[in-house]
Order: C-alpha cells, then structure tokens, then sequence
C-alpha cells in the first residue's frame, strides 16, 4: 500500500503503531507519478463522499502539482479567464449529444 501521504502523517499516527510504517523522500520523477496517483486518488474519492474535505483534498493535491511543476498561479487564473471568455464557463449546464 505505497502512497503519497501529507507532512505531518508520520507525527499522527500512534507511536506503538508506527514501526508499521516506512517513509521515504520520493525523487523528483517518482514525486511526479505519486501526484498523478494521489490526484486521481482524491478525484475518486470526492466522487464518492461529494463533501468539502474530498474538495479540499483535491485543491491540496493541484497546490502541489502547481508548486512541483513551477507553474504561476496568476497565469493558471489568465488561462482560466481566457478559457472562459472565449469558451465560458459551465453555469448554462449544457449537456451535448452526438445526433446521428
């Protein structure tokens, strides 16, 4: 069961419980794989509960894939915005079928 797991997790579990475990500092090439895991991970999961903490999950993992890629936050926004205005958003919940 290898997985990607927040900071803190080796500080939250029991003591008597923690010999259970080993971690290990990914190098950059396996940290990028494990991303991808734990965002498909957290986008499942989400997908199950449907609550705020499954977001919150996901919004943490994008954070990180943000900060490991060096990408800038403004322009994910500009990208976003320009997406949007040339294509919009999704609020009209428009759904498209293929008509044969």
């Amino acid at each position: 069961m290898d997985k990607l797991v927040r900071d803190e997790i080796p500080n939250v579990i029991p003591v008597n419980e923690l010999s259970r475990f080993k971690f290990t500092t990914l190098d950059d090439c396996k940290y990028a794989e494990e991303l991808k895991k734990k965002l498909l991970e957290e986008v499942h999961e989400y997908l199950q509960a449907e609550n705020i903490e499954e977001l919150a999950d996901i919004y943490e993992v994008l954070d990180a894939i943000i900060k490991f890629k060096s990408f800038d936050s403004a322009e994910i926004n500009l990208v976003k915005q320009n997406k949007r205005n040339n294509r919009g958003g999704f609020e009209k919940r428009l759904l498209m079928q293929k008509v044969l």
